[in-house]
């Protein structure tokens, strides 16, 4: 059986990129987690994506597969762009290289020139290889990364159609736990994703899978999430590294514990 792969940023301009990075000079250790290496992207480097995803920074699921946006964030943008008609011709970075440490690392360092510097490289890149339908940023971190590149970008480029939606885990991050609050802020999330779907799928020009726009409901319904394509991750990963289940976590009776250990469980019947 045939599998596919991604060989990751191995043709210019991305070699270089990777090759060239910056490190805890630029992403000081206490405000993101620099020992865990940088992740870059997933999807098309090869100038096919239609889409440009922006996101805001990789978690411990990410650190392992070593691409962005494979867990419940990416599921949930997965489905996303199934709806419009996207299911391979898309592309996604995250405005930081590094996940971030603390709940404020993000926001204190979002105008470091550095990192925004960096940034703009691989913006300036992706936008010059590929002919973009659209650009969508999730969560206020990523919109603000897009509106500085895009203020020094190209006018073809800068008028790019373009959605800020709600980041696709902040029902679980602004509920507490609560099932009622999480439900209320699921289905907020979705009438914001609605919107944006009904502004961008026309302008979807090259979709992988033309049809009709479906948008959601108030929650989430069978078919609305979607895995991860193997065709994304590194080769030989499992299967299982592309499902929806929780199987890395940041474990360890103190921070520093929890910071230098992610425990992985193979999923039951994997």
């Amino acid at each position: 059986m045939a599998h596919e792969f991604d060989q990751g940023p191995v043709g210019e301009p991305f070699a270089s990129l990777a090759q060239d990075y910056p490190g805890a000079e630029t992403y000081p250790a206490q405000a993101f987690r620099v020992e865990w290496g940088p992740i870059f992207h997933r999807g098309r480097l090869d100038g096919s994506a239609r889409v440009l995803i922006i996101g805001q920074d990789p978690a411990e699921l990410e650190d392992i597969t070593r691409r962005i946006l494979v867990g419940t964030a990416g599921h949930r943008v997965q489905g996303f762009l199934g709806k419009l008609g996207i299911t391979r011709s898309y592309v996604m970075i995250n405005t930081f290289l590094y996940s971030v440490y603390g709940q404020q690392g993000g926001e204190a360092h979002k105008d470091d020139a550095a990192i925004v510097a960096y940034r703009d490289s691989w913006l300036t890149a992706l936008t010059g290889t590929a002919a973009f339908d659209a650009v969508i940023a999730l969560g206020q971190l990523a919109d603000d990364a897009w509106a500085k590149f895009k203020s020094q970008a190209s006018p073809d480029v800068a008028s790019l159609p373009y959605a800020h939606i709600t980041h696709p885990t902040q029902p679980e991050s602004s509920s507490g736990g609560d099932p009622g609050k999480l439900a209320a802020a699921i289905k907020a999330m979705l009438a914001n994703w609605n919107a944006a779907l009904e502004q961008l799928h026309p302008q979807i020009a090259h979709p992988d899978v033309p049809g009709s726009l479906a948008l959601y409901g108030e929650a989430f319904a069978h078919g609305d999430l979607a895995e991860v394509p193997e065709a994304d991750l590194p080769p030989g990963l499992p299967d299982w590294m592309r499902s929806s289940d929780a199987w890395a976590q940041r474990t360890g009776k103190t921070a520093a514990d929890k910071r230098a250990n992610i425990t992985i469980t193979i999923p039951a019947g994997a």
